[in-house]
């Protein structure tokens, strides 16, 4: 490892998780379907095209977090404009607590993030759109 390195991506996410909100799945799961709760998927697309995506869920690459949420800039998205609560997820949970964070640090309220992310979420039987199939 580079000697440059002062923190790694772990202790990133523990101080991430210290100012958020972490959901477990369970918890996650009676949320699916509520009117009040934006579900934000920032997986790659070649994820959601390789493990299917939770019903309703709005994607939002990681790379485009910061870009879509500020209502000032020319990639805003309004679904961050909407008095809900935005419930962020990865594959692992790992990305989505730093997204959860940076998102709440925007102004975005309330946020939370699922521990455990989509893998969690289909091993605790959360609803999934299955991946379409390639012609």
């Amino acid at each position: 490892m580079p000697q440059n390195i002062t923190i790694g991506y772990k202790e990133l996410c523990a101080a991430a998780e210290r100012e958020i909100e972490t959901l477990d799945t369970a918890d996650a799961i009676k949320l699916a379907g509520r009117d009040d709760v934006v579900f934000v998927d920032i997986r790659d697309i070649r994820e959601l095209q390789r493990e299917g995506k939770m019903p309703g869920a709005f994607h939002c690459p990681r790379g485009m977090l910061e870009f879509w949420i500020d209502p000032n800039g020319s990639y805003y998205k309004p679904v961050f404009g909407q008095d809900k609560k935005f419930v962020f997820f990865c594959a692992g949970g790992m990305r989505s607590a730093l997204a959860a964070q940076t998102a709440q640090r925007m102004g975005l309220k309330p946020v939370a993030h699922i521990r455990g992310g989509f893998g969690a979420w289909t091993k605790q039987g959360g609803p999934v759109e299955a991946p379409e199939a390639k012609s």
